[in-house]
This record gives structure tokens, sequence and C-alpha cells, in this order.
């Protein structure tokens, strides 16, 4: 996982070049392009014929660590970008894929003066249509082996790929399988990676589940709470084990799920904790000591295959497998009727609230519990503006807040609000405002989903 971003001046951050990318020739790793409509409503429930998942054998997920650590010790003692470690663990991640049947692909990226690589692999079948991901950064930073970060994540998406190849499962849905590099440098090759998908291949991913930091030697169990849907199997999931879990807050932004929300792909993952302090409610509901770091090696030397929690290694491995099985073999939900206002509306700079209408009607009763507010506002320094949705009513619903420290562009997304006491028909609006300076921008659509 990346430091938190330090902001640069407003009047100079995002106008400066960041990345100097040179395309893989032809290798985005895009699924068929096809003509049929896919559904970007969130995945369903497991249902009564969905498939069990496997248990994830521990011991296969720790074997992928110590090869990890081998690697780093034998090269310099790191695996970062641009080093001789970072390709070798490349390498070892593929040619375990390619002898499972996966077919991969190895996507060439360039940063600071240094080539980058990601690694995608895709598993034979299902709908191209429907792309269920599931990823991890697999680059240490330059002052250790990254174990835990995040050669725990890389291990666990691995073994749960093997595991698929083992089952030859057959989902509903294509899977898809990631390992990305230069996170530890700003989220480089996974927003490569997105920003080189057509409009099309980024509406066929159905969903990317991030797995970054997740055994933390004095662990936290952190779920994502981005998209319900993904969210709520890591929750059943956990519940079903009898393990409390938390919204996960401090990584939020700071690894590569953030390069698929941005674009409006739904997003969730699982995380174990980094730099932040134990509570002493968190101690008494998971264990582990009060007053310390989930992870007191965080980008330090000592994150070692020794910097590893058994425990939370094996339930998080377990956690994703759920996931893939219950998300990629289940039947998607219907896509529900839509009603879009696709009119330019200008944000002023720094000034009073704009606002877009749409009239629902036709309709019978109350909104969902589960409305869905599918945004799309250009801006070039999305942290100056506050979004709301109001009911025809009046009643604002927040969706998003301002935030001095997000400086990328844009607002793509898609929020779900819970609009089941408001009736359905009327005039609904998109409440936007600007509240900082020197930045602007306009809503270029918006639309709600039933």
């Amino acid at each position: 996982m990346t430091h938190p971003r330090t902001s640069l001046p407003r009047t100079t951050s995002r106008r400066m070049a960041a990345v100097a990318l040179v395309a893989a020739a032809g290798l985005l790793a895009a699924s068929p392009a096809s003509s049929a409509t896919p559904d970007r409503t969130g995945a369903a429930a497991a249902g009564a014929g969905t498939l069990a998942a496997p248990d994830i054998p521990i011991s296969n997920v720790k074997a992928h660590l110590t090869q990890f650590q081998s690697i780093a010790t034998a090269n310099g003692g790191n695996r970062a970008h641009g080093r001789t470690g970072y390709k070798a663990s490349i390498d070892y991640v593929k040619a375990k894929l390619d002898a499972a049947g996966f077919t991969t692909t190895v996507q060439q990226f360039a940063y600071s003066g240094s080539t980058g690589y990601n690694l995608i692999a895709d598993w034979p079948g299902g709908d191209p249509n429907q792309v269920l991901m599931a990823g991890a950064h697999l680059d240490s930073v330059s002052s250790g082996a990254g174990i835990n970060d995040n050669g725990s994540g890389s291990a666990a998406v691995l073994e749960t790929a093997l595991a698929v190849s083992r089952a030859q499962l057959q989902p509903t849905k294509h899977l898809r399988f990631a390992w990305w590099g230069a996170e530890e440098l700003g989220l480089v090759g996974s927003r490569y990676y997105v920003n080189n998908l057509t409009a099309g291949d980024r509406a066929r991913v159905s969903g990317y589940i991030n797995l970054d930091m997740v055994g933390s030697p004095n662990p936290g169990y952190f779920v994502y709470d981005d998209d319900p849907a993904i969210e709520k199997v890591f929750k059943d999931w956990y519940a079903g084990i009898g393990v409390p879990t938390e919204i996960e807050t401090e990584g939020d932004g700071r690894s590569d799920h953030a390069s698929f929300k941005n674009v409006g792909i739904p997003v969730g993952g699982l995380f174990t904790g980094a730099s932040r302090t134990k509570t002493a409610a968190q101690a008494a509901k998971w264990g582990g000591t009060s007053g310390q770091a989930f992870d007191r090696c965080y980008h330090s030397s000592c994150d070692t295959s020794t910097n590893i929690s058994d425990t939370a290694l094996d339930r998080n491995s377990d956690a994703l497998a759920h996931a893939i099985w219950t998300l990629g073999t289940t039947e998607p939900l219907p896509p529900g009727e839509s009603y879009e206002n696709t009119a330019d509306v200008a944000i002023p700079d720094n000034a009073a609230a704009v606002t877009s209408a749409l009239t629902v009607s036709g309709r019978t009763g109350n909104a969902p519990a589960a409305l869905r507010v599918g945004v799309d506002i250009k801006h070039t320094w999305r942290g100056d503006l506050i979004v709301d949705l109001l009911a025809p009513d009046g009643t604002a619903y927040r969706m998003k807040n301002s935030s001095s420290s997000d400086s990328a562009d844009n607002v793509i997304t898609a929020y779900t609000v819970d609009a089941s006491t408001e009736t359905a028909n009327g005039t609904w609006r998109l409440r936007v405002q600007d509240v900082a300076s020197q930045d602007t921008g306009y809503i270029d659509s918006w639309k709600l989903t039933f």
C-alpha cells in the first residue's frame, strides 16, 4: 500500500506530468468485443445453486511468501519497481499460472526511467461481458522484501487462482486475476491498465476485488465499503465464522482499487491494517496488542516472512475464494429501469451549488433501499466538490464530501442511496457545489437506476 499522498500546490499539482508510460504492444488483456449491454448493478448474493468455495491451504499461501522472500534476498533485499526482484516475482507468479492453464499477459509500462510490469491471468470461459477481477500489487518498497505489503495479498490471489484451476471451475462470469507493478509509487501499474482499456472493456468489468496487506501481524479485519454487493459477500462470510469486521478507512484511495473506482467500476476488498494503532476495543474483539500498530514493519526492512499472522492470512485467503465462487458463479441481477439526464450543467468555481433534474414517472410506491445513482462529473480537482441527491420532497442524501487532498480529476462512479422512504415518482435532482477556488468543471450526465 502506498504512503498517504502529499498534496502539491493547487496551481501546479495536476498540471505536472507525473508519468511517462509506454504501451505494451497490444497487451491490454481486454475481453473480446461485444455489443451486449453489461449488467453493472452488482452481483447477487450466493443462491441455492452456487458452488461452495474450497478451503485455501494456508501452507500453499505461505509457500508463495517463502518464494517472495527468497527472491528479495537474492536481489538486494527488495522486490521494488525497476529492480530485478520485481521482475523475478512476476516470472514466478506467471510460471505458476501458465502451468495451471491460465492465459497470461505481461503488460509493460514505463515509469521513473524503468520498465514496469503488470501480470494479467484469464481463466477460460465465463461470460466475456461480465468480467470479475481480483488483484493485488506485487511490488515492494525499496527498503524491504514487502512480505505483508504486499506479498500477502499477491500470494492469496495467486493461490485462489490456482484453486480455480484445481476445481476446473466453470464460472458464470469470466474470471481475471491481476498483479500490479509500481503501486508503491502511486498506483502506477493499475492506473495504466485501466486507462488503456476501451470504454466498452471497462463496462464489461462487473467488479474488482483488491487484497493489500491481508496478513498483518497484529491484525484487524477490515472490509471495503465501496460496492454493497461485494461488501456484503465478505461481511457475511466473516459473520459466518464469528469474526466481526470494520469498514476499511486507512487505505481508502491508497491502493489499486482506486484506479478502478475512479472510472466507475464497482470495487471491494480486504485489509488487515498498516501503520495505524490498534485500539483497546479492537484488541478486545480481535485479539492482539492494543496501542501497537497493526503492522509495525510497514514499509520497513523487517517486513519479512516472519512479519505475518497465519490466522489472518488464512482467513482472508478463504474469504477471497468464497467471494470468487459466490460472485463469479451466480447469475447477475437483471438491470433495473434507468432514468438519465445527459444535459451539461456548468459548475461555477467556488460558488453556489447547481442542480440537474430528471423526472421519474409511471412507478408505484417508494424508491428502493438500494437506489443506484450514476454520476459523470468532469472536473479538474474533484476534491473541491460536494455531491448530493435531492429527493422530490427536497430531502438531501449526501454522496460525496469535499476533500482538499483528493487531487484527481473527475467524479465518474455510482453511489447507492437508501431512498426507501421516498416516493419514487417526481423530480429528482443532482446537486453539486464547488467549495474551493481555481478549478472548474461541469455535470456531464447522471442517472437513477431503480
